[in-house]
Order: C-alpha cells, then structure tokens, then sequence
C-alpha cells in the first residue's frame, strides 16, 4: 500500500478550499482518505496553510511521500512554526 500526502479540494467554485491528506497513491484526488491531516486556504490573508505537523512526521516515518506542492507547504509550515517558537531578541 503506497501512501502520499496531497491536496484534495473540498471548495466550490472561487472559494478554494484544500484538504491535506494520506491517501493511497492510486486512489482518486478526492477520493477516500486514510487520515485528514490539515488545510490550505488560499485565499485567506496571514497563514492560508494548517498542518498538524506530527501527524505528518508520522506518517513520513511510515513511508507515505508527499507531492511537490505538499512538500513545499510543509516546508513553509515548518519555518513558520519554528519563528513563532522562537521569539525574536531585542
């Protein structure tokens, strides 16, 4: 069972609105999902991407492999994540 970690679209017409989940590699894009891990907002202003990152490390721990796209926003979840951490000295 190969798994990925993609976009499924849940929106209507000009309101985009993406779920970020596992899914089997052959299933459709908005087919059945194992596990819903976050969202992406396009439109929103300040942070359009939501991803519950542990979740995600977990399933890269089990071999699931994200599409370009995802791996692009999780990337810029991570940098997002570790700046709010770390708060900036004066």
């Amino acid at each position: 069972m190969a798994l990925k970690i993609r976009l499924t679209k849940v929106g209507s017409v000009h309101q985009p609105l993406y779920r970020v989940v596992v899914a089997e590699a052959r299933s459709r894009r908005d087919g059945a999902a194992v596990e819903n891990i976050g969202t992406y907002t396009p439109k929103t202003n300040g942070n359009p991407i939501n991803i519950k990152l542990d979740r995600v490390d977990y399933w890269l721990s089990k071999g699931a492999l994200p599409t370009d796209t995802v791996h692009a926003m999780i990337k810029k979840a991570r940098r997002t994540e570790a700046a709010t951490a770390t708060p900036a000295s004066a």
